[in-house]
């Protein structure tokens, strides 16, 4: 189709004077009624003069067909000069889908400098409803979580959606509005009314204010475990009380050791602690007794996990305990403003908590006080005993045999559940960028000052726990940057490249110097393998150095990219081996946790690992990895996390892998426990998280998702806890009759036994 532009003028059809919509907001052009001259530029869409018509909730607009092609759109400009919006806060657009199913919009506002702000907008089937448009950038992130409030909401009787916006403008030389669609399939048509600016924030507040109620939940929505009142929480405990004493009974004759390794089938040497063992072909955990153990874990199994900022955004919060009421004692004073990839703009990280979880069970189970002029009542916090058996009694019960990573320290020495631990190793060693940095830089393992820090860690974390059997293992710190962002070589080795773009003070980049002056002596040898040409070897040691990109005409570019970051990898977890062979030579390594990775630090993790963990947000594990070659390093396999989440539970933020609905949750569960069972190198999956983000995003990064067995309230998810179970009870009784059937070992033969740990 050919490109046309067609500037149409609207004359005056009536005479009604520009009004200021209540709330500050001001019309600047009505579709319907058009009372000032603007200019309307179509582009592969049509705006009939003549078009207004009225919807099935009595508004009427005028409808634009957006015909299929690239990009078409409409724009709007004032007649002469600019607006000048340096007062308000924000742009407003009424709309309405004028199809069966929502739209995507895009606006782009601009001003004369030539700066832009852009917002994508995913407009709803159904009534009109205001587009709000904040004027400056503005994410669910810049309030503090990961994702927004659903959108529409009711203001003042009118369905309004607040939209992000990125980039910037200069709001007093704004000399256009843009609203296209990306490659619709077929014309897609929206109905429009009035298009207008508001003073201030108001309205951007207003999307945000009052979202959670008193309990930590989200105010404006409903589910059937949502809590009214105190009487209900406590009916509620009294009631899963009953359902766990029940299950718990039902466990009690199953045929498991005290560790919840499975005694039918054959019986493996004891070592008194946890080890790992191939048998026929598949990877066992095998339990201090001797018998196989599938880790089934729950991440984060904590009572301080839903503490969220308040401090600066209270308008957000319908009722917070003021200072004289039992929960005030839940505030405290954090600060998450670390400058990692994690916090970069986000608002509203630091200051005042108030920790929702903490105050819904002393809500539930703080002992009730009847207060006298003579003797008010003391704050008493619930009874943390109380809770740590109850949050035992639950994993138990729902077919859980592991305290996974992030969990309390109080459950540590439970003698009940098995548990992991993560090692943390902090100091200020040198640290290199490799573009991804969520968590932070990669520690620089050439640097000695790593290697103090490491044994520190370890020994630390070792000193209690060295000779506790139901100690499976120890993690090697958690989802660090081994790669970058994207597929590209210079994601691939993002390692190699930022390490030769530091200064000669970071160890790893002399290091890497060393590696390349031993095999090519000069920068001639060098500049010939790479093509490239390096007049002297001493401007390699300038920061911010540039490698070239891997080719085929000179293949020894990615060869050396390659050795580096498996001599940098080994140099890694060979200096946490050592350490904790020497302060935990009982307990195993459990690898790296990861969720970025390259080939080579997989390799090195499992020469140096009993272990390799991944926490993989993918419907199977089998999506999250190549198992055949994972076979081929002879190394069992954790899922350190997985989780399906939804939004219909209060939270905003499904989680990485969403599902439709809280029902679709168990069935995700099931296949993706059903497909981790089916691989033999896999011995457990670890599920993410016990417990539901907060409404308005945790202390750390502003994560704000339902993916919990447990809401804020301390009450389940009875339909997913129950078929969470059975998935769980079902897959144990699978691999116990797998095990029935298997033959036992030939001496010498089919059976492989590492050390305890099985470290080398």
């Amino acid at each position: 189709m050919i490109r046309r532009s067609l500037p149409i003028v609207f004359a005056v059809l009536f005479t009604t004077p520009l009004m200021a919509a209540p709330g500050a907001q001001q019309t600047l052009f009505n579709f319907v009624r058009p009372a000032d001259v603007v200019q309307v530029t179509t582009a592969d869409a049509s705006l009939p003069q003549y078009n207004a018509e009225q919807t099935a909730e009595g508004e009427v607009l005028r409808r634009v067909t957006f015909n299929p092609v690239a990009a078409p759109s409409l724009t709007l400009k004032p007649q002469t000069g600019a607006w000048d919006w340096s007062a308000d806060g924000a742009m407003t657009l009424r709309a309405q889908s004028a199809m069966d199913w929502a739209v995507t919009l895009y606006v782009k506002i601009q001003s004369n400098d030539g700066k832009t702000l852009t917002s994508r907008i995913d407009l709803p089937a159904g009534p009109a409803q205001t587009l709000v448009i904040p004027l400056q950038a503005n994410t669910p992130l810049s309030q503090g979580m990961r994702a927004a409030p659903p959108m529409p909401w009711v203001q003042d009787g009118q369905r309004t959606l607040l939209a992000s916006s990125a980039g910037e403008l200069t709001p007093s030389q704004v000399v256009s509005v843009t609203v296209s669609m990306d490659k619709p399939a077929v014309a897609q048509n929206i109905l429009l009314e009035r298009f207008g600016v508001v003073e201030g924030d108001t309205l951007q507040k207003a999307a945000y204010a009052g979202i959670v109620d008193e309990y930590g939940q989200f105010s404006r929505g409903r589910w059937p475990e949502k809590v009214t009142s105190d009487d209900q929480l406590r009916a509620a405990a009294s009631r899963e009380q009953q359902q766990l004493k029940g299950w718990l009974a039902e466990r009690e004759k199953a045929p498991l050791d005290k560790f919840g390794g499975l005694v039918q089938g054959p019986v493996f040497n004891a070592s008194g602690f946890f080890r790992t063992e191939k048998r026929d072909g598949r990877w066992y955990l095998v339990t201090p007794e001797g018998h196989p153990f599938y880790s089934l874990g729950v991440n984060a199994v904590a009572a301080d996990g839903d503490r969220t900022y308040v401090q600066g955004r209270e308008w957000m919060f319908a009722n917070l305990p003021k200072a004289d009421e039992p929960e005030a004692q839940y505030y405290g004073q954090s600060n998450n403003q670390d400058g990692n990839g994690s916090s970069v703009g986000r608002g509203f990280g630091s200051g005042r908590w108030f920790d929702f979880y903490g105050a819904n069970l002393q809500r539930t189970y703080a002992e009730p006080c009847t207060p006298t002029p003579q003797a008010p009542c003391q704050a008493r916090p619930f009874d943390a005993i109380r809770w740590q058996t109850h949050t035992l009694d639950r994993l138990q019960a729902w077919g859980f045999n592991t305290v996974g990573n992030w969990s309390a320290p109080t459950l540590e020495g439970n003698q009940r559940v098995p548990y992991t631990l993560p090692l943390s190793i902090v100091g200020d060693y040198a640290s290199i960028s490799t573009g991804m940095d969520w968590w932070g830089r990669m520690p620089d393992p050439f640097d000695p000052r790593f290697a103090m820090a490491t044994e520190r860690a370890v020994a630390i974390a070792a000193r209690d726990h060295r000779d506790d059997p139901w100690l499976i293992g120890y993690f090697a710190d958690n989802e660090l940057a081994w790669a970058g962002p994207g597929n590209d070589p210079k994601a691939r080795y993002a390692l190699a490249y930022g390490t030769l773009r530091q200064t000669t003070d970071v160890p790893a980049k002399r290091a890497f110097l060393k590696q390349l002056r031993d095999k090519y002596r000069n920068q001639e040898g060098l500049s010939k393998a790479w093509g490239i040409n390096l007049p002297a070897w001493e401007l390699m040691e300038d920061p911010g150095f540039e490698a070239p990109q891997p080719n085929p005409e000179h293949p020894e570019i990615e060869a050396d990219l390659k050795h580096f970051q498996r001599v940098f990898a080994d140099t890694y977890f060979k200096t946490i081996s050592d350490a904790l062979k020497w302060h935990a030579p009982n307990q195993l390594l459990l690898g790296g946790r990861y969720a970025v990775s390259s080939p080579e630090a997989v390799d090195s993790c499992a020469q140096y690992c009993d272990v390799l963990s991944f926490n993989f947000y993918t419907p199977t594990p089998q999506d999250g990895y190549d198992f055949a070659r994972l076979r081929e390093l002879d190394k069992p396999v954790l899922v350190s996390e997985f989780t399906f989440g939804s939004r219909d539970r209060g939270p905003f933020w499904p989680g990485p892998m969403e599902v439709a609905k809280e029902e679709d949750r168990g069935n995700a569960y099931a296949t993706f426990l059903k497909a981790a069972l089916q691989e033999p190198t896999i011995v457990g999956v670890h599920w993410f998280q016990y417990l539901d983000q907060p409404v308005t995003g945790r202390l750390l990064d502003g994560e704000n998702g339902h993916f919990g067995l447990v809401g804020v309230t301390d009450v389940p998810y009875q339909g997913f806890v129950g078929a969470v179970r059975k998935s769980n009870l079902d897959s144990l009784d699978q691999l116990a009759k797998t095990l029935k059937t298997a033959p036992a070992p030939e001496a010498g033969g089919k059976s492989a036994e590492g050390h305890r740990g099985g470290r080398r």
